[in-house]
């Protein structure tokens, strides 16, 4: 039942970070793919490209290029190699050496003069088995470093989807015309797509790139336009663009296109235009969907120069929104950036601040190789965050860090992080990674953090840099500054966090006599049984920062003191018996804090009085987040972390919000299968429903999105509860459904209302969802029948409406449901009690017949035995699991490990059980009428 929560909140949205949108994390899936590629030999390195590409969009697919690249040779070779794309056809390829008089090989820009070539006839060339390259045969060996090679390639291709260099096409509104236009896209390493080239992020030499494309179409590149030229025919023209500053391959940039464009303007007179002209370009009709991107674009840039305290080189930034543009991210190149149109005429700017800051940090400065793209792109996110706060443009923004914050906890306090999910693993450490920027922006100061960042943009631009060149200039002017210990360096504290796939919690126990604590950090471990192997061995460099209730300061953010990687320390000086403290205050670091009792106590007190707004939003959330998260995994007594939920009666912030309904969810999931959990829902619907009602149910004029998010969440979960007004709601809006002509041509239901109705309401309600799901049409989105199953299979109480289904699957194998299709029905019905109790018996009942149908299934075999007998939590569930294995025990085949693996986990649960549900029926029941 409640794993469907966070599955429909995910669904409306009322639960994601308006980063979540971006899918930023392909920029470390596709890192993953090339970091572990091998590098080019580096016997020669590239000084300079002119490349020549033609396009025409409107009459074929097709594009063809020249490449002339200067070269220096750095070891004695006869053979060198560089990138090339297989479907990259090469139609010549000569090698020249040049000697020009007087040679200044820092002189890329000057020509060369053709009677300082000396060409290579003999220069052979072939593809390099298995791999994007080719290699070039000088069949010579009497190249000394230091030599100088003019490489002049020719060749041609075909546009793809996305990958490289792609054409699109769309509608003119008013002429109905198609119109098309050319890009590229480059990054991480499809710049070989395109032409010829040494595609790794360390080559950063000058392009001078020239077009020659339709005349009535305009071209957009890295650099303004030079010079321009109608070709012989006067159908095409070749326009020559500047030289670029010395820059990667992926960071090169084209569009030919006919659409418009208007010129950075803003009536603010708070709003300083940068130096660097801005161009926003769309169709035509399009373009008052985007008056307000420029504004955002210029006091965005202008921050950003202020911040990095370095201008862009550039002269112009062009901002391109793309018609049916399918990318899964923006185009991110230097001075170019292309957008879904529905990107950039959205709300926020949080995406739009992300692509600017990839200009200084990747484009001026470049990870030095694909393995650095997790750290940069946490460096990236982290700069983002902090300037859409700071500049005030955080619309959708406001829950940040606290859901990516949350996420991390999870993953990082399995038994087994990350699983087989490369996805997941990359993108939770680069999250874990943004926060230690974070909590290094908050334990070393903004100032000395900013200037960190200044001195490394200020030696690395133009360059490349790692990971430990961002330590170094950190330590640098953390130690010039004063505001980290000399003895100590960011590199290792930030290394004691990046390395591990695991986080600490730390226990605060106070000695009330003499006004000291002692502090002990451990692995942070709350899915059971805490087994995990080594844990001594994890040590953290953890910044105590505390905030005593007697000098109650949360402006103040310096550490106190260091724990680097010690397992315990003690502080002094503590306030007396009477005063809370609060270490780690705002999230600081990305570790939890449990304490003793008294303390908890003084801070539940101190919580439900009117001050209680002293302590910041995020700083209660974390609290409460704390205690909730402490108590599940054993560490906390439940009744303490009850006891923090009471200052939620007079509290409507939606972030202190935030953490109870993961909560109400996690706990939920847990007593799904005792008598206490009815008690539970109870308190929940007396706890939601006062602030759903002070939010009113329908949204106010001007209201914060935060507002509407706890509206959406609250009724949510207060549906789930059985909240009757919201039961009758969502019933009347389902019948509209059922009662609708064609009811498969698509769901007019909210995804909110319809596992209430399957959860609640009778039979014919859920059967009518099971008939929409089998007669679902191919031409529908394939999300949306997945959600359906999910909400038939996951949602029910009734056992008669999971037999039902059971009995289409298990035993009829009915042709309407797959294999992907069973395993997600069998994973929903482990996440409830109806569901696995249900199948446990069904299982029991049919054991011969399911087994007979499965036995040449044994992978589906085993997930039917693992969700039958996984999820029990009770003396009562163990001693049904039991029986079936003594039973059976000769019969389960290769299934005979998973029960005695859920055998296993069910006493480690029993005991977690038996410790906590008592104290938490005593609690609810005196607390059920207050």
């Amino acid at each position: 039942m409640w794993k469907i929560i966070l599955y429909i909140l995910l669904l409306i949205g009322s639960v994601s970070n308006a980063r979540n949108v971006e899918k930023r994390s392909i920029d470390l899936i596709a890192a993953q793919a090339v970091f572990q590629e091998q590098k080019l030999p580096g016997d020669i390195v590239p000084n300079y490209y002119n490349l020549t590409l033609a396009v025409d969009p409107q009459k074929s697919s097709n594009f063809w290029g020249n490449v002339i690249i200067n070269a220096t040779v750095e070891h004695k070779i006869r053979t060198f190699q560089l990138h090339a794309h297989p479907d990259l056809i090469i139609e010549s390829l000569n090698v020249a050496e040049f000697l020009p008089p007087h040679y200044d090989p820092s002189d890329v820009y000057k020509p060369s003069p053709s009677c300082c070539k000396i060409p290579m006839p003999e220069v052979t060339w072939k593809r390099v088995k298995m791999q994007p390259k080719v290699e070039i045969d000088l069949h010579s060996d009497d190249l000394e470093p230091g030599a100088n090679l003019l490489i002049n390639i020719t060749f041609r291709g075909e546009m793809y989807a996305t990958e490289g260099i792609f054409r699109r096409s769309y509608v003119h509104p008013l002429t109905m015309e198609t119109k098309w236009y050319v890009a590229t896209y480059l990054r991480p390493n499809y710049a070989r797509n395109v032409f010829p080239c040494f595609d790794e992020p360390a080559y950063k030499v000058p392009i001078a790139l020239s077009v020659i494309k339709p005349s009535q179409m305009k071209a957009v590149s890295n650099m303004p336009i030079g010079s321009s030229r109608r070709q012989r025919d006067a159908d095409s023209t070749i326009d020559c663009f500047l030289p670029t500053p010395p820059m990667s391959t992926y960071n090169l940039a084209l569009v030919v296109s006919e659409l418009t464009h208007f010129c950075s303007e803003t009536n603010d007179s708070a709003v300083s235009l940068p130096k660097t002209k801005i161009h926003v370009w769309a169709r035509p009709d399009f373009m008052e969907a985007l008056v307000n991107v420029s504004r955002k674009v210029a006091t965005t840039f202008d921050y950003l120069e202020k911040f990095w305290g370095v201008f862009s080189p550039l002269n112009e930034l062009n901002i391109f929104a793309l018609p049916n543009f399918n990318a899964t991210k923006p185009g991110d190149s230097w001075g170019v950036l292309m957008f879904k149109e529905s990107e950039l005429s959205s709300k926020g700017s949080w995406h739009l601040t992300q692509e600017l800051v990839y200009q200084w940090l990747g484009a001026l400065a470049t990870p030095v190789w694909w393995n650095q793209a997790h750290i940069n792109h946490a460096l990236v996110r982290y700069i983002t965050a902090y300037t859409t706060i700071q500049i005030g443009e955080n619309e959708t923004f406001s829950n940040w860090p606290t859901t990516m914050l949350y996420s991390i906890y999870y993953e990082f306090s399995k038994r087994h992080p990350h699983g087989k999910n490369t996805a997941i693993k990359q993108d939770s450490s680069s999250a874990k990674t943004e926060l230690v920027f974070r909590m290094l922006n908050y334990t070393l100061g903004e100032t000395t953090f900013r200037h960190g960042m200044q001195r490394l943009i200020a030696d690395r631009q133009f360059k490349t840099f790692d990971g430990d060149d961002i330590w170094t200039s950190l330590t640098e002017q953390a130690h010039f500054d004063k505001t980290l210990p000399e003895a100590v360096t960011v590199n290792e504290i930030a290394g004691s966090w990046i390395n591990k796939d695991r986080l600490p919690v730390v226990t605060v126990t106070r000695n009330y006599k003499n006004n000291s604590a002692r502090l002990h950090q451990r692995l942070y471990l709350r899915e059971r049984p805490h087994d995990v192997p080594d844990q001594d061995r994890f040590l953290w460099s953890i910044p105590i920062v505390l905030v005593r209730q007697d000098r109650m300061n949360f402006h103040n953010t310096t550490p106190m003191v260091w724990m680097m990687k010690e397992r315990e320390i003690e502080i002094a000086n503590l306030p007396d018996e009477k005063h809370f403290i609060i270490v780690n205050p705002e999230e600081i670091g990305p570790f939890p804090v449990n304490y003793d009792a008294e303390n908890w106590k003084l801070l539940v007190e101190f919580l439900q009085t009117d001050e209680r707004t002293k302590i910041p939003v995020y700083t209660r959330a974390k609290l409460l987040h704390d205690a909730w998260n402490l108590a599940y995994a054993g560490d906390l007594n439940i009744t303490i972390a009850l006891n923090m939920t009471l200052f939620l009666r007079n509290e409507r912030d939606y972030l202190a919000w935030d953490p109870v309904f993961t909560m109400i969810d996690h706990i939920g999931k847990h007593i799904d299968d005792l008598l206490v959990c009815r008690q539970f829902e109870y308190y929940v619907k007396m706890l939601l429903t006062p602030l759903y009602e002070d939010l009113g149910e329908v949204p106010q004029p001007g209201e914060s999105e935060g507002t509407t998010h706890l509206r959406n969440t609250a009724k949510i979960f207060l549906c789930q509860a059985g909240y009757e007004p919201c039961i009758d709601e969502a019933n009347k809006e389902f019948h509209k459904w059922m009662e609708s002509e064609n009811p498969d041509e698509g769901n007019p239901v909210a995804n909110q209302y319809i596992c209430p109705v399957f959860k609640w309401r009778m039979f014919t309600e859920w059967l009518f969802g099971l008939e929409r799901f089998i007669n679902f049409p191919k031409t529908r989105k394939r999300s949306e029948r997945t959600y359906l199953l999910k909400t038939l299979a996951g949602c029910p109480r009734y056992s008669g409406k999971i037999e039902y289904l059971l009995n289409l699957t298990l035993l009829q194998r009915d042709g309407n449901f797959s294999d992907s299709d069973l395993y997600l029905i069998l994973s929903m019905l482990a996440g409830s009690s109806s569901g696995y109790n249900t199948l446990f018996d069904y299982l029991v009942s049919n054991w011969d017949e399911i087994k007979k149908n499965f036995a040449d299934k044994p992978m589906l075999w085993n997930s039917i035995v693992a969700s039958a007998t996984g999820s029990f939590k009770s003396h009562t569930g163990l001693e049904l699991v039991s029986q079936l294995y003594r039973k059976r025990q000769s019969e389960f085949g290769n299934a005979d490990f998973i029960v005695e693996k859920s055998l296993r986990n069910i006493k480690v649960e029993i005991e977690w059980t038996d410790k906590n549900i008592p104290a938490m029926e005593r609690w609810l029941l005196a607390n059920d009428k207050e």
